[in-house]
């Protein structure tokens, strides 16, 4: 990769000026892939600041289009937005926040058909899907992909946040826990979304999206203690 140009070095000083990022750990913020499955209520605002981080490339995977009670707390897209497809909002935005970001889209729903190629093709993903079908699927995709997975869900008032490497071992050489040992099976309660069921929190989701993009981070340019 080219030395970061002027601008780069203006847009990004703050993370430089941290001793633990510094220029080298900008350098991998730019070179990274990262795939955001959905762009929702979790998906919006952790593609927001990956895009402000300076990631080289965002892939968002999302079949929906904006609907106007989306907007309550999908804060990726606006009112000029609605009937459009989530991806195509959510790409307009990021490329107005930082048109050096390469944003990928994909106007589907993650399937076991293309689960494999899709998140084969990044470095790490943030899972903020709204259904454990989705959730499952992801899981397992980055499992066989040996890709590392910041998965975050929200209710009504409380959120989940943590980062998986099932692939992975700890110190004494036992296998690091996957999603499905969170949640081993399809809770009967999952007719419906969550926020269609019983609402939640606008600004919950901005919370939680936000510590996506933070571990993200973290995962990408090698500080601080991961979740896992």
């Amino acid at each position: 990769m080219p030395p970061l140009s002027q601008q780069q070095l203006e847009r990004y000083a703050p993370h430089i000026l941290l001793r633990e990022i510094g220029g080298a750990g900008q350098e991998k913020l730019l070179n990274a892939r990262v795939l955001l499955v959905g762009a929702g209520g979790l998906g919006a605002p952790a593609a927001l600041y990956l895009a402000a981080a300076g990631i080289g490339c965002l892939g968002i995977v999302d079949g929906d289009t904006v609907a106007l009670s989306n907007l309550q707390r999908q804060i990726i897209h606006d009112t000029d937005s609605l009937g459009e497809a989530k991806t195509a909002s959510a790409r307009r935005a990021l490329l107005r926040l930082n048109p050096d970001v390469r944003v990928e889209t994909h106007p589907c729903a993650l399937t076991a058909a293309n689960a494999m190629q899709l998140v084969g093709g990044y470095d790490l993903v943030l899972d903020g899907s709204d259904n454990f079908a989705t959730r499952f699927l992801v899981n397992d995709a980055c499992y066989f992909a040996r890709k590392p997975l910041i998965s975050a869900a929200v209710g009504a008032f409380e959120g989940q946040l943590s980062t998986f490497r099932a692939y992975e071992k700890d110190s004494e050489g036992n296998p690091l826990p996957c999603y499905r040992c969170l949640v081993p099976s399809t809770p009967d309660s999952d007719a419906d979304p969550p926020c269609e069921r019983e609402g939640v929190l606008g600004a919950l989701t901005g919370v939680m999206g936000s510590l996506q993009a933070l571990e993200a981070i973290k995962e990408i340019a090698g500080i601080g203690t991961g979740l896992v």
